[in-house]
């Protein structure tokens, strides 16, 4: 009489052990943002959606406007983009404020303010808010003065000569381009290797393999002929 009992209990004991199955990492499908911690998750995967082209009308938005914006400033000053932005939204609101009232007008309608709803949204920054974005900045700001003394007082030769070589070349790439034209192809890169990166990624991690390591042997090669790094390896 018990074995009944037993075999009937196995059936639900096989589904449970079944459905405890691991998900996809991040609790997504492939190709969703990669798992990460449950504070950062929102922002780096709103990120990491944009520039991997996860919503194409998203991405195509900010893609364009951010280009558009670029190339005006490339072609007048910044005053004058900033100038021309504001005269554009407002003849937009201010237009659209006209057209609802003659309407409301027209019909003998109440329906009030037509930004009524925008109006009343509270866009107040708390002070708690304001000082955790502060102490997140200043995280960031000394990790930074750190890594400036650490490298113009040359803690460590070889960076501070990485530094300087990467100096000099940028002094070529300031002879070429000026500085909105490098945000423009900075934006042109970030919108394209990502996804480029995605498709073609078992060829592309091989040939970095290949420059890294080679890197890696002239960076010891160097080391190796520099006493005072020698010295300290050797200790």
């Amino acid at each position: 009489m018990a074995e009944p009992s037993a075999a009937t209990q196995s059936p639900s004991v096989s589904s449970s052990s079944s459905g405890a199955e691991p998900s996809a990492p991040g609790g997504g499908s492939p190709g969703s943002c990669p798992a990460l911690g449950a504070k950062s998750c929102g922002s780096s995967c709103a990120v990491h959606d944009l520039i991997f082209w996860r919503d194409v009308k998203k991405t195509g938005f900010v893609f364009g406007t951010t280009l558009v914006m670029l190339l005006s400033l490339a072609a007048f000053s910044v005053i004058s983009v900033i100038s021309y932005l504001i005269l554009a939204l407002l003849s937009v609101t201010i237009s659209f404020r006209v057209y609802k009232s003659v309407i409301q007008a027209v019909q003998k309608s109440e329906e009030g303010h037509p930004f009524k709803a925008y109006l009343d949204v509270d866009i107040t920054l708390s002070s708690e808010a304001f000082h955790n974005y502060v102490n997140a900045a200043m995280v960031h700001i000394n990790r930074a003065l750190k890594l400036i003394i650490r490298l113009f007082l040359v803690e460590d030769l070889v960076d501070s000569l990485k530094l300087a070589v990467f100096m000099w070349l940028m002094t070529y790439v300031g002879a070429v381009f000026n500085g909105i034209t490098l945000l423009i192809l900075a934006e042109l890169l970030v919108f394209s290797v990502p996804i480029v990166y995605e498709k073609y990624k078992t060829q592309i991690d091989h040939y970095v393999g290949i420059a890294r390591d080679q890197t890696k042997s002239i960076v010891e090669k160097i080391q190796a002929k520099l006493p005072g790094i020698a010295k300290k390896k050797a200790e």
